[in-house]
């Protein structure tokens, strides 16, 4: 069964379907400088609004990178602790749109006065 909303996979062929903040701890842990220096999540769809990487810098940490069409947002920032980026990507991750997951709307349960 693939991922419900997104997947994470990482360059030496790790997936995670719909990662915890957990997983994409172990995720980027496991990044090396060699041969697995990034992981990219994105939903399971052809063409994604979004997308988020984390990649590893030469110079040490990571480069994490969060863009989404839809909102008109792209952003590029650096980190070295891996708790703080699996923790900031979770939050991210929670805020985008996915097929066939229902939005709520705001004043959608308040009682009219």
């Amino acid at each position: 069964m693939g991922a419900q909303y997104y997947g994470a996979d990482s360059e030496n062929g790790d997936r995670i379907d719909d990662p915890s903040e957990d997983a994409l701890f172990m995720l980027i842990s496991d990044l090396d400088d060699s041969d697995n220096t990034f992981l990219v999540i994105q939903p399971d769809e052809n063409d994604p609004a979004w997308f988020a990487s984390v990649a590893v810098l030469d110079e040490g940490g990571y480069e994490i990178v969060r863009r989404d069409t839809a909102r008109n947002e792209h952003e590029v920032t650096a980190e070295t602790s891996i708790n703080d980026i699996a923790r900031d990507l979770t939050i991210w991750l929670a805020a985008r749109d996915f097929a066939g997951r229902p939005t709520t709307q705001a004043g959608a349960f308040s009682n009219p006065a």
